[in-house]
């Protein structure tokens, strides 16, 4: 089994649990990682090169998938436009190009990690989750959670996550604030933005999304 693995904060619960879910579980012996950038890893399961991970939105809609993703509510203060300079599109992002396209915003796109320090430095910054939420008063789906096969065990893990609150031991925050350079009370708070539950209204945001794209 290979899993597409992101290293970006906003799955840091998540792989906290998959870490668990494994180590109890018959798949600790066959789950393998490979790990990129959203999109390296939207390519490597667009090619079968692993058969899980969460993939963007814009190229989840034809795959199956489980009601996991990563979803703003509101703001998500990691997926931004940094306004009044050229426009220039995030290499290492596809959901949140198109977004900024749907909603007419101009600048350079900046996601993940970087985006969050951005956004702690006080840089100027639009919050496209933020833009998205304001107009349409629903969530905005990043990613989804999507499998080729094996669906038991993804519904599994969706049944397993979503019931469980996931404290992230002090040594992972450690790891992960010495790798960004953001601080730990930061990552904790910023994490408070992110929600993976795929529920009714999430699934309105993702369908009016997917009509919007096709405008």
């Amino acid at each position: 089994m290979v899993f597409g693995k992101i290293d970006y904060l906003n799955l840091l619960p998540f792989h906290v649990f998959m870490k668990r879910f494994t180590r109890s579980s018959q798949q600790s012996m066959s789950m393998h990682y490979r790990r990129g950038v959203p999109a390296k890893i939207n390519e490597k399961f667009l090619s079968r090169r692993v058969d899980a991970a969460f993939i963007s939105s814009i190229h989840a809609q034809k795959h199956k998938h489980v009601n996991l993703g990563i979803i703003a509510k509101k703001e998500v203060l990691s997926v931004l436009v940094v306004p009044n300079v050229k426009n220039e599109k995030d290499i290492e992002s596809a959901t949140s190009n198109v977004l900024a396209k749907v909603l007419d915003i101009k600048g350079k796109i900046l996601i993940g990690d970087k985006a969050l320090k951005h956004y702690l430095e006080g840089k100027p910054n639009i919050d496209l989750a933020a833009q998205w939420n304001t107009r349409h008063k629903l969530p905005f789906v990043f990613a989804l959670l999507c499998y080729h096969k094996d669906r038991q065990l993804y519904k599994n893990i969706e049944r397993q996550f979503s019931k469980r609150k996931i404290k992230i031991p002090q040594y992972l925050l450690n790891e992960a604030s010495l790798r960004t350079e953001i601080s730990k009370k930061d990552i904790l708070n910023y994490l408070s933005y992110i929600s993976y539950d795929l529920d009714n209204k999430a699934k309105k945001g993702l369908s009016l999304f997917y009509k919007s794209v096709k405008k």
